[in-house]
């Protein structure tokens, strides 16, 4: 067996996990409740609580120094609750370092909801609304597979950039032609693509409309990649899967449009976060040193606006600003 890897090994001294979740299961009647078919399969062993401490025991490991928490799906009528939940942690624990909170974005009412989230947290950083849509219904979020032609929905995205907010923007290959319209209507928003464009194998025929919408995707500036969530549909650590997604989405975006996410514990399912890892490092070690450093952190600190450590934050806010300009 191979010696483990490390971020130092490969050069690069700031490694930030763009994607990961916290939660307590109580929040979350999804985890509660029956056993319904998801994305990402059986999910027994997720009905529990997962802390900070859990995470950060694993993720400091392995040399990740800050970490954006993504949304888990609470009630959309307590988004604001979640967001105050975490901050909550924040304040404790010194992680996350940046937020992606939710809001019923169908509703006009989600502005409001908007400026309660910026009120009671200075991490957050955009908001998340699941859209994909899927001819396999076990695979479906969104209810259509036209939701991103709401008019309630694009008024509420036209917000987004008076807070200074990214959207996460999670959709299948299929869908990817009514995103790059959507992008493009929106060119002072960054919009991330979460889980690289949701590519359920490394089959051609999941390859090839997968790669055409990236390509799509990639003329739009506003528009970044984040790597993660790759066993979402294999169930399992594919290196060759991770190898394809992360080269592909270098070449058509460049390194400073890419960066990785553990999308943990949600592939604890399969793996552990060390072996995740450390495919990861064994990927992204193959690019060029300056290309491993924007795909292990700069280009999450710059997306999400993570200062360089906890201090600069907190002078930031003291002084009056906010930690998403």
């Amino acid at each position: 067996m191979s010696a483990a890897l490390s971020p130092a090994v490969l050069g690069v001294d700031d490694v930030v996990d763009a994607h990961f979740h916290i939660w307590r299961a109580e929040d979350l009647p999804w985890l509660r409740g029956p056993m319904v078919p998801r994305i990402f399969g059986p999910y027994e062993p997720l009905r529990r609580d997962y802390s900070v401490d859990e995470y950060v025991h694993d993720a400091v490991a392995e040399g990740i120094g800050a970490a954006v928490y993504v949304q888990t799906n609470w009630p959309l009528g307590r988004a604001v609750d979640e967001v105050r939940w975490v901050q909550g942690v924040a304040d404790e624990h010194g992680w996350p370092h940046a937020v992606v909170g939710s809001a019923d974005l169908f509703s006009p009412d989600a502005g409001r909801v908007f400026e309660q989230q910026r009120a009671v947290s200075p991490l957050v950083r955009g908001t998340r609304l699941q859209l994909h849509w899927h001819e396999d219904e076990r695979l479906r979020f969104a209810s259509s597979p036209n939701r991103m032609d709401d008019p309630v929905l694009r008024a509420n995205l036209g917000r987004l950039s008076e807070l200074g907010w990214l959207f996460e923007l999670q959709v299948f290959p299929g869908q990817m032609e009514d995103a790059v319209r959507l992008v493009a209507d929106f060119p002072e928003t960054t919009f991330v693509l979460v889980h690289a464009g949701m590519l359920e194998s490394g089959e051609e025929r999941h390859v090839v409309p997968w790669r055409a919408g990236l390509e799509l995707l990639a003329a739009q500036p506003n528009a970044v990649v984040k790597l993660s969530g790759l066993g979402t549909f294999v169930h399992r650590v594919d290196e060759e899967l991770i190898r394809l997604v992360t080269t592909t989405a270098v070449e058509l975006f460049g390194p400073e449009r890419c960066m990785v996410g553990s999308n943990f514990p949600i592939e604890s399912l399969w793996t552990d976060f060390h072996d995740l890892f450390q495919a990861w490092l064994r990927v992204v070690g193959e690019l060029p040193e300056d290309a491993r450093r924007d795909v292990l952190g700069r280009t999450a600190r710059r997306v999400y606006s993570i200062p360089a450590s906890g201090a600069d934050r907190a002078g930031a806010v003291a002084a009056g600003g906010t930690a998403w300009e």
